[in-house]
């Protein structure tokens, strides 16, 4: 019977080509590759396949020795602990450079882990550089493979060395039929757009303490934390579980303003984050509770609003601020004067750090979601409407009256809606935001955001 996925781990020197090495076996480019050594912080994980094999792969920071209490030396204790929960390790050196003082420091290491170990020489695109693999034979991790992690190169000898390491630790040896089966029905249910996790991505500024913030919520230390700006630079993916709620938790890079920007990994990072944002349902935005709602922090909270997600408001530090009653009255006004479109969005305030607020984040999530999610009856929607027009009828631009015939919600995610009328180009901004807010008291849909559009011709659902 086919078990959990096999786990491997790929480590190396910083800039060897791990991150290329994920990228190839997972058959995306999930993470961020750049010249610059040390890219790569946090682990990250995913499932990939080399032919027959399935199996889940992890990339890791660049192997360093360094303080235990510097960011290098956190980094590497991330390294060690997918070493340990990993069931082989792809061990990765750069044939162009030749073994290096750390190639030889790091071998010795695994070998004292009693580990299978499958030593990668990579960047083998040329004569020169598969002679310098032979060197590797040295390192006691038996023969190297020759390897290019960017071209795809000795791909097919991975999978021999791999495929017998994977059936001796019984993977994938038999396939239990009702298994496969289900397999195939929970993939053809991912198809619908209501089923699946809830894609939930924490995004903000650099340093407002995302990381801290996902530490808190799933109960350790996954990912790396600590006083410098700018530690998160890929968007960290993390499958859980809350109260029953199926969780896939993103943490993300921080977002500058572009004119800041001077790097291009920088660029590269905060693209990345912005690729998330437009696979995520609820976007939490953290905000620094001592500096609450600047104008880089309205800039992308509106950049979520414009991608059509579901927002929640997170003020972290909240245990730094002393006068918490005018410092609350002042977020409220500023979202009522530059969010006007995320009528009652939810707002919680916590303490990543001492986990004070943090319990209250999920639920104010969950029902933002289902709000995000929510369709509502044609009948009942032109009932609203009727009661609306009466209360308040169109305006008559040039002595003609705008009529309006019929709604239908035409999507969820955000509530969509469709509002058939004779002078469509006619209504003003301001009895459309008449509706909306009419829309939100009369349903409940307060949070996300919502959106009118209006369609000119005769009604479609009409007999």
């Amino acid at each position: 019977m086919r078990g959990m996925l096999a786990n491997l781990a790929i480590v190396g020197r910083p800039n060897v080509g791990k991150s290329t090495l994920y990228n190839r076996l997972t058959g995306r480019r999930t993470a961020l590759v750049h010249d610059r050594p040390g890219v790569t912080r946090d682990r990250r994980s995913g499932e990939a396949e080399l032919y027959d094999l399935n199996f889940q792969v992890v990339d890791t920071a660049g192997l360093e020795e360094a303080p235990p209490t510097s960011l290098a030396g956190r980094m590497h204790a991330q390294s060690e602990l997918a070493v340990e929960e990993a069931d082989v390790v792809l061990f990765v050196i750069d044939a162009r450079s030749g073994l290096l003082p750390d190639d030889e420091r790091f071998a010795a290491w695994l070998r004292r882990l009693n580990k299978p170990v499958i030593l990668l020489a990579n960047k083998c695109e040329g004569q020169i550089a598969e002679a310098m693999a032979a060197e590797a034979h040295r390192l006691g991790l038996g023969t190297p493979i020759a390897f290019s992690a960017e071209h795809g190169l000795g791909l097919g000898d991975l999978h021999d060395a791999l495929a017998p390491l994977l059936a001796d630790r019984g993977f994938g040896e038999e396939v239990d039929d009702d298994l496969v089966e289900a397999s195939k029905a929970s993939a053809n249910a991912e198809d619908d757009e209501h089923s699946g996790p809830l894609q939930l991505v924490i995004i903000g500024r650099p340093n407002v303490g995302k990381s801290t913030l996902v530490n808190r919520l799933i109960g350790e230390e996954r990912l790396l934390t600590g006083p410098e700006a700018g530690i998160t630079r890929d968007s960290i993916a993390l499958n859980w579980e809350h109260d029953g709620q199926a969780i896939r938790l993103i943490d993300t890079a921080g977002l500058r303003r572009r004119g800041k920007i001077k790097e291009s990994l920088e660029r590269l990072a905060g693209a990345d984050t912005r690729r998330s944002l437009r696979y995520a349902h609820v976007a939490v935005l953290l905000v620094d509770a001592t500096q609450p709602l600047e104008r880089q922090d309205l800039a992308i909270a509106e950049s979520v609003v414009e991608e059509g997600r579901a927002l929640v408001l997170a003020v972290n530090k909240w245990d730094l601020v002393s006068d918490q009653r005018a410092t609350m009255a002042e977020i409220k006004r500023r979202i009522e004067q530059s969010l006007p479109r995320v009528k009652g969005l939810p707002v919680v305030t916590l303490s990543a750090r001492t986990g004070r607020g943090v319990p209250k984040l999920l639920p104010a999530v969950v029902t933002l979601y289902k709000t995000w999610n929510r369709r509502i009856p044609t009948a009942q929607l032109n009932r609203f409407l009727a009661d609306a027009l009466a209360q308040h009828p169109p305006p008559a631009p040039q002595g003609r009256r705008i009529r309006l015939k019929y709604m239908t919600q035409a999507k969820t995610r955000p509530p969509t809606f469709a509002l058939f009328a004779n002078q469509a180009d006619a209504l003003p901004e301001s009895y459309l935001r008449y509706l909306e807010n009419g829309l939100r008291d009369a349903f409940d849909l307060y949070g996300p955001p919502l959106r009118l559009r209006l369609r000119s011709g005769r009604n479609p659902y009409a007999e």
